[in-house]
């Protein structure tokens, strides 16, 4: 290790570990009024409630936790630590928020708003000798270092630690490695300061792997984007925080950055495949703000943090015109001519049935085919194939087997091998599950077996509450009933996945071991597409990734028949993100405590109402009303008063049996801010063949990729 008083002549040390401390030199000047801020989590409405999350946050944030009572809203909280400065507890903040926990400052307003955003620690040149930057360095206390045999030096200046070989023993704090150099002195507080001073490239190494995960996300256009969205953004907020003594955060107040150790092998790839590149607007390097996921659309910069920049206007997070023509499954099957609506389920069944060699002649299928009555030769070899596929001996039939009565002891029969129905029934069952008109007609020793048939909705009486049981039933219902009650047996191996993206044609499925598994689909499978509540028969299907799928493996090991389920999340280039999608209820003493220092004199919140929303139909101006008047939230700030993911949201109300609203319930979409490049819409897109420079041309309005070295 190395160490130097100065940062500029390095000096080499006996050991290998030092530990440093922040020494008092004389006393601190009381007039340190920076320290006025508390940082509290809060609304819960018992004081039971919120000593459950006490343990947690203490361990999350390494400090003490006191419960404290809102007499206002009547809620509980925790206060976490001491009282701090402005910066120290929007820092923790960001980090109680990002474990999930809902918090305020408590304290004198700020001087200037205060912007979150995705993305670093400290950066220095790329090349040549290492920047300094201005520290507020304390003549009332000094840095001492020192190891398990004593005290090795003190210093009043910054000390900076280094590693002789770098590449192979890099240098450590708090045992994580880290690149460049680590830097120490004492701040403002009287507390230490640690900065990694390192060049851009290794900065960005250090990004890119923690703000889009190569492992959730491994797509190596969508992490090039990244890598140059990280590296514009540190060149254009370089010496942000000047005035303590580093460039930006590790943190999502700048970027999340940690070090060596996070550095994954395919973002590392992109940030050398990229290197040097940033984005630029009339020559100059952007503001490249990201999030995380932006639910379907960006937002203007205005809305959300109250000032427009060109480039970084509202956008749809999708391929122009959402096409989907690389993901489509296509089928040479001709499709059956049905146009009346009772028929459109009966396709169905009939592919099912044929995947399992019915004998159905499907040129032949047609409305008035599937409503003409079953002749006894059809139904007779249709029974065959259920007792074959049941795996049920040799069945034997009646002369009216084509007639309800009869058809059902003979299905319950080739299914289960005897009436199951017959001996799980009496006679007082199957009248009080036959309840039609004409249930005098039906055969005593058929009622229970077509009483089953009704119960679990494998037949249905017609329009006037009748069965008809001297009529032969027609084609459509026989088949709805053999296809649904050998589904519900499981009798047809059907298999059910979630799909992924498809790809060239083939069904892609997430295998247990988390790869993706391609499966061949036959050129002319039975596909179905659900529109609505019904799967209608289409020749061509496209699957984005995420559609619940039914499907059937042929003899050859490729699909015979596919049915696709929308994605629950659509086709937003954001929807593999977990949070496409999100609900949030909060009380009405929830609301209150978050936005009570928003609507002060305004007493006690009764409803929240949507003023205005933006480009994106993000919430852009939320009216609180109270009792006795009514206060607004504006911009970005309302995401962050309400503890929410994001405001791309609407409201929607429980009430009281007064008529009171009881709870809140936001539904909304994406989590961020929501301006600029979506991360996880870069990796949607970057699925679809798109590159980083589309990627980032989609997000980033007129702006242009420049290299710098």
């Amino acid at each position: 290790m190395n160490a130097s008083g100065t940062g500029k002549t390095m000096q080499a040390l006996d050991t290998s570990r030092v530990r440093v401390d922040p020494r008092l030199l004389s006393p601190l000047s009381k007039d340190n009024d920076e320290d006025e801020y508390l940082v509290i989590v809060g609304g819960a409405p018992s004081r039971e409630e919120i000593e459950e999350s006490e343990k947690e946050i203490q361990k999350l944030t390494n400090e003490d936790a006191h419960t404290v009572f809102n007499t206002e809203t009547r809620t509980w909280g925790l206060s976490i630590g001491s009282k701090r400065s402005r910066a120290e507890a929007e820092e923790l903040q960001a980090r109680l928020e990002a474990a999930g926990f809902d918090s305020i400052i408590d304290g004198p307003p700020a001087t200037t708003p205060a912007v979150a955003q995705s993305s670093p620690a400290p950066v220095g040149s790329n090349s040549g000798p290492i920047r300094l930057t201005s520290r507020p360095v304390l003549p009332s206390r000094e840095v001492v270092a020192s190891s398990t045999a004593g005290q090795i030096f003190s210093s009043g200046a910054p000390v900076a630690f280094a590693s002789d070989d770098e590449n192979n023993a890099p240098v450590r704090y708090n045992e994580r490695p880290y690149r460049g150099r680590i830097e120490v002195f004492t701040n403002t507080r009287g507390n230490l300061t640690i900065v990694n001073e390192l060049g851009l490239e290794d900065y960005v190494k250090g990004v890119v792997a923690n703000e889009l995960s190569p492992g959730g996300y491994p797509a190596i256009e969508a992490l090039k984007a990244q890598a140059i969205a990280a590296r514009t953004y540190a060149l254009k907020n370089r010496g942000q925080f000047m005035a303590q003594g580093f460039d930006i955060l590790p943190t999502t107040r700048s970027q999340v950055y940690r070090g060596l150790t996070s550095e994954n092998p395919l973002s590392t790839r992109a940030v050398d495949e990229t290197r040097g590149i940033i984005a630029t607007y009339n020559g100059e390097p952007i503001n490249a703000l990201y999030t995380s996921t932006c639910g379907g659309r960006t937002e203007d910069s205005e809305k959300i943090f109250n000032q427009a920049v060109p480039y970084l206007r509202a956008r749809e997070c999708a391929a122009e015109g959402a096409t989907f023509e690389r993901f489509v499954i296509k089928s040479t099957r001709l499709l059956a001519e049905l146009r009346d609506e009772i028929n459109v389920p009966i396709a169905r069944d009939i592919g099912l049935l044929m995947t399992q060699n019915f004998g159905i002649p499907q040129e032949r299928v047609s409305d008035s085919w599937l409503s003409a009555d079953a002749t006894l030769t059809e139904v007779r070899n249709w029974l065959a194939n259920v007792g074959r596929v049941a795996h049920q001996g040799p069945l034997v039939t009646a002369d009216d087997v084509n007639r309800p009565g009869a058809f059902a002891t003979a299905l319950a029969a080739a299914v289960f091998g005897e009436s199951k129905p017959g001996t799980l029934l009496n006679n007082a069952d199957a009248d009080y599950l036959l309840a039609v008109k004409d249930v005098a007609d039906v055969p005593i020793q058929n009622r229970s077996d077509l009483a089953m048939l009704f119960r679990d909705g494998y037949l249905s009486a017609y329009p006037d509450a009748t069965i008809r049981p001297r009529a032969p039933l027609s084609r459509a219902r026989v088949l709805h009933a053999i296809a649904r009650i050998l589904e519900a047996r499981n009798l047809l191996q059907l298999q059910k996945a979630n799909a992924r993206a498809s790809s060239d044609g083939q069904l892609v499925l997430r295998s247990t071991k988390g790869k993706d598994q391609p499966i061949r689909v036959n050129a002319d499978a039975f596909l179905f597409r659900q529109l609505g509540e019904r799967p209608y028969p289409v020749s061509s299907v496209a699957l984005v990734g995420g559609e619940p799928v039914i499907y059937h493996l042929a003899p050859n090991g490729q699909i015979d028949f596919l049915e696709v389920k929308p994605a629950p999340n659509g086709a937003a280039a954001d929807r593999m993100s977990p949070f496409a999608n999100w609900t949030r209820g909060m009380s009405v003493a929830q609301v209150q405590s978050r936005l009570g220092r928003a609507a002060r004199g305004i007493g006690p919140i009764v409803d929240l109402r949507v003023a205005s929303r933006g480009a994106s139909h993000r919430v852009t101006d939320l009216e609180i009303v109270g009792t006795e008047g009514a206060a607004h939230v504006r911009g970005g700030r309302i995401r962050s008063a309400l503890g929410l993911r994001e405001q791309l949201f609407i409201i929607d109300r429980e009430y009281d049996d007064s008529g009171r609203v009881n709870e809140f319930i936001f539904i909304g979409r994406g989590w961020g801010h929501g301006v600029g490049m979506c991360q996880v819409g870069a990796y949607g897109l970057a699925k679809q063949g798109w590159t980083s420079e589309q990627i980032l041309k989609a997000y980033y309005s007129g702006i242009e990729l420049t290299r710098m070295y």
